[in-house]
């Protein structure tokens, strides 16, 4: 078994793997680190625990997303993405990130 050390949100963190897979789980962090700057740029600092449950909660929207779109896609054919669904997407992110931000701040206050 493999071991990797990543950086999150300028943390280090030792993660096991299978053999090979050092590079795609390279990857899977630079996308967590991604959907983090993506906060810090709309909402400012948080703490680490917010960042992450953030950034988590946006990588299950694109999720959700991605799994409804080839449910549809499968129904309508594929589909290109213009540069107007890019803004939808901009603007859909500001927007979960914000009602995230809300629910972490209603956790808090329980």
């Amino acid at each position: 078994m493999a071991q990797v050390t990543i950086r999150i949100n300028g943390y280090a963190y030792v993660v096991g793997c299978e053999d090979g897979q050092e590079g795609h789980l390279a990857k899977m962090a630079a996308e967590i680190e991604q959907r983090i700057t993506s906060i810090k740029a709309i909402g400012g600092q948080s703490g680490e625990a917010r960042l992450l449950m953030l950034a988590a909660l946006l990588l299950a929207d694109e999720l959700y997303d991605l799994r409804n779109n080839e449910a549809g896609n499968a129904a309508h054919g594929p589909q290109q993405v213009s540069g107007k669904a890019n803004s939808e997407r901009r603007a859909r992110l500001r927007r979960v990130a914000a009602r995230a931000e809300e629910i972490a701040s209603d956790l808090l206050e329980i």
